[in-house]
């Protein structure tokens, strides 16, 4: 159930704007079906700049979104579009909480899910800049422990190489491509 309350500063909002901002609505009651949620629409006018604010309360969670233009309408349409997308991340944010929770309890529970083996199953991504290969040894020890490896351009060479520490932890290896 939608509480719909729409309020104006130095712009009159006239039954045509609350028709309009009214018929927007499906597009966010459907994310909440029966659920309660509040809506409040702020409209105003400074100079010749109009202004839409929506801002809604579902579950605990706030969304907003403010848009300026010369026309209002556009703005409302802009709100709209914005809260749709805040309002989408946050449902899939939670999905995917409740999916990875599940998977965790299965673990915990020592679920007989199958193993997975053999697979790619990470990726990383991450900038690679030229340095030199004393300057990568130390930016390998700032690393948090438990980094094997850092990937570097070597500046004498300009070939990617990586860095890593040896098992005996004092001394260190290079990998550099022929």
């Amino acid at each position: 159930m939608m509480n719909l309350t729409i309020t104006d500063k130095e712009l009159k909002a006239t039954d045509a704007i609350k028709d309009y901002v009214e018929k927007k609505m499906p597009r966010i009651e459907k994310y909440f079906g029966e659920e309660n949620f509040d809506v409040n629409v702020k409209i105003k006018a400074e100079k010749n700049i109009q202004s839409a604010e929506f801002f809604i309360t579902a579950k605990g969670v706030n969304f907003k979104a403010v848009t300026e233009g010369n026309d209002l309408y556009a703005s409302i349409d802009k709100d709209i579009d914005i809260i749709e997308s805040q309002i989408r991340k946050e449902k899939t944010k939670k999905e995917r909480a409740q999916k990875d929770g599940s998977i965790k309890q299965m673990a915990v529970n020592g679920s007989n899910a199958p193993t997975i083996e053999n697979e790619i199953v990470k990726y990383t991504n991450y900038e690679i800049k030229p340095i030199a290969i004393e300057d990568a040894k130390l930016k390998l020890e700032e690393k948090t422990a438990g980094s094997l490896f850092y990937t570097f351009i070597n500046v004498e060479t300009g070939k990617v190489n990586v860095i890593y520490k040896l098992k005996d932890g004092l001394n260190y290896g290079i990998v550099e491509p022929e």
